[in-house]
């Protein structure tokens, strides 16, 4: 059943018009009153509601039971993202939710292919807030991840939590994933198209960042954040644990 989020705290028994998008992805969908949908606001719970009306502009539901639901992964995972050109970035964004990661943290580097500010940043943010959305709504899940707004590098090192493992993909004496000890939360730093400056890297080391590599290939950013990610969850995630929906 299609589930969709809705931006808004859920009350059971309520009745309303969805938001316009939401409404909009119905119609195309070809619900008719009576028809049952499944709707989530970020707090972990899945409601059923049913469609009561259906207007050319507007879809008006009626809520009812909601059941929690939990398919987060046990492991938290930062992914700090130099920020890389539109399609890419987007790209990171939206796969690197569907594989589980709570917090994305957009950075500016040296060599980020995008340097965005004011204006430009919020759209940017709204852009890729709705794009975790769109893959919360596709995957199942029930909460929408953290998009932070962009930092500096400098700024994105400091807010990180002293207890999580932090890695860096390096090619600057790497260790394998497998060599670290299970931790309860990860900050995962990736550099642009062109990788991250020496000076960087040295810098991301001072704030006890750990350089690894997942072998002798030159990844690109997103290939690299995705393969990271993936190799994380498979190794202290849910990637190794039975499927319980």
């Amino acid at each position: 059943m299609p589930r969709f989020f809705i931006p808004t705290d859920l009350t059971i028994n309520s009745s309303f018009s969805l938001p316009d998008k939401v409404a909009r992805h119905v119609q195309v969908l070809r619900y008719q009153p009576g028809d049952v949908i499944d709707l989530f606001d970020g707090s972990g719970m899945v409601f059923q509601a049913e469609i009561t009306a259906m207007g050319k502009k507007n879809v008006d539901v009626r809520l009812g039971e909601g059941q929690p639901l939990s398919i987060e992964s046990p492991l938290k995972i930062t992914l700090l993202q130099s920020i890389s050109s539109s399609e890419r970035m987007d790209l990171t964004v939206q796969k690197s939710v569907e594989l589980g990661i709570s917090v994305v943290q957009p950075l500016i580097t040296e060599r980020s292919s995008q340097r965005l500010q004011g204006e430009r940043a919020l759209k940017k943010l709204e852009r890729w807030q709705d794009i975790a959305i769109n893959a919360c709504e596709q995957c199942g899940r029930v909460i929408v991840p953290e998009i932070r707004p962009i930092l500096n590098l400098a700024e994105g090192l400091a807010n990180t939590s002293a207890t999580d493992l932090k890695l860096l993909m390096s090619l600057n004496h790497p260790q394998a994933l497998n060599q670290f000890v299970s931790p309860k939360a990860v900050s995962l730093l990736i550099g642009p198209e062109g990788g991250l400056t020496r000076l960087e890297e040295q810098l991301a080391m001072k704030h006890a960042f750990k350089a690894i590599s997942l072998g002798p290939r030159i990844l690109r950013t997103e290939t690299a954040s995705l393969a990271a990610i993936s190799a994380i969850q498979m190794l202290w995630g849910d990637f190794a644990l039975p499927c319980e929906i």
